[in-house]
């Protein structure tokens, strides 16, 4: 295993600025998801790791080595692709011992490899078959094998999970998650699914416009994110905008035209007072109160476990609300609230870009 660290990595496309200037550093064995929207950089930074592309400016240092100007074929990582790049001509276990051959590895010392990487992936018995005979899951085990089998210090996967439907989507989220606490290495997951970098992740790097805006675990980032734009990334959200009355001691108080009272919360980094922001409050935070705030329940959204209402305040405001049990019929006039702790003040995000 090897600690990556980017240092002061940048690309131009043209006269595009695909990354701005990013410095992070990613500890051995930890898993890191970079998450962002489309056209964030998180593609282009992943392929400057694996050498396929060169960076405009910066370094790529590897265990202490500066990697850089290496060929990717050096570099001794795995990577696996969207469309997982299999080769339909050959059966499984030729698939996943391509890698062990070119490096012409004995051939016991390949096929021992192959049916260790095999039981791992829960692929035993399927080194016969064709790839064209495989569900889109067991395809997409096969790349994750064949980048294993190589036993890579670093494994960077390119949102690998993507052609697959919603629920072999979360098994397979956590088959990966259990093969990387078995078998810990360094690993680099692109995607632009929440649920994903939730599920999978140490720590999550969430990315706009070619800049890491947010660096963390999935738990903080979620619960205190950085700006506007992070929170409504990750996580369903109520933003309620205004101006920033006031900070102290790490609080702030935000008025927002028309609202019933002031909000008050926790306040993020980059708050100034008369500046524009946003108050963050998540749906489930929103409750039934006596002696709270009047609200109409508008719709309401069988979500199963979950049900979602929303409510339309006096004053016009809509928020939503996801409960596991909620007695408010549609039409409903009800008293909601809220804990001052799950409030945050935000940074609107485009203040900050």
């Amino acid at each position: 295993m090897s600690t990556v660290h980017f240092a002061g990595i940048s690309k131009w496309f043209g006269s595009v600025h695909a990354l701005h200037p990013i410095d992070l550093e990613i500890p051995q064995g930890e898993f890191l998801t970079l998450l962002g929207p489309s056209g964030s950089g998180k593609t282009t930074l992943l392929n400057i790791c694996a050498g396929y592309l060169a960076p405009s400016a910066g370094r790529v240092v590897v265990g202490g080595r500066d990697i850089t100007a290496l060929p990717p074929r050096h570099r001794n990582m795995g990577m696996v692709f969207q469309n997982y790049a299999l080769f339909p001509h050959m059966t499984v276990a030729e698939n996943v011992a391509y890698g062990l051959t070119v490096r012409n590895l004995a051939r016991d010392e390949v096929a021992r490899r192959v049916a260790d990487v095999l039981r791992m992936t829960q692929l035993e018995g399927y080194g016969e078959r064709a790839i064209r005979e495989l569900s889109g899951g067991q395809q997409q085990r096969v790349a994750l094998a064949r980048a294993m089998v190589i036993q890579p210090d670093i494994l960077l996967m390119d949102e690998p999970l993507g052609a697959l439907d919603r629920q072999l989507r979360k098994e397979v989220q956590f088959e990966i998650r259990s093969l990387h606490k078995a078998r810990p290495r360094t690993t680099i997951y692109v995607t632009h699914d929440q649920e994903e970098a939730l599920v999978m992740s140490d720590r999550i790097a969430v990315m706009r416009a070619g800049r890491i805006v947010q660096l963390g675990s999935g738990a903080d980032i979620y619960e205190q994110p950085a700006d506007t734009f992070v929170a409504r990334f990750l996580g369903e959200s109520n933003l309620l905008e205004g101006t920033v009355r006031s900070l102290a001691d790490g609080q702030a108080t935000l008025d927002v035209a028309e609202f019933p009272r002031p909000l008050e919360g926790r306040a993020a980094n980059g708050l100034r007072a008369g500046a524009k922001a946003s108050a963050l409050l998540r749906p489930e935070s929103v409750r039934a109160q006596a002696g709270g705030l009047q609200a109409r329940v508008c719709e309401r959204v069988y979500l199963g476990e979950l049900i979602a209402v929303r409510l339309v305040l006096d004053s016009g405001h809509e928020l939503w609300s996801r409960r596991h049990a909620v007695e408010w019929s549609g039409r409903d006039m009800v008293e909601i609230g809220w804990d001052a702790s799950a409030v945050s003040i935000l940074p609107d995000a485009s203040v900050q870009s």
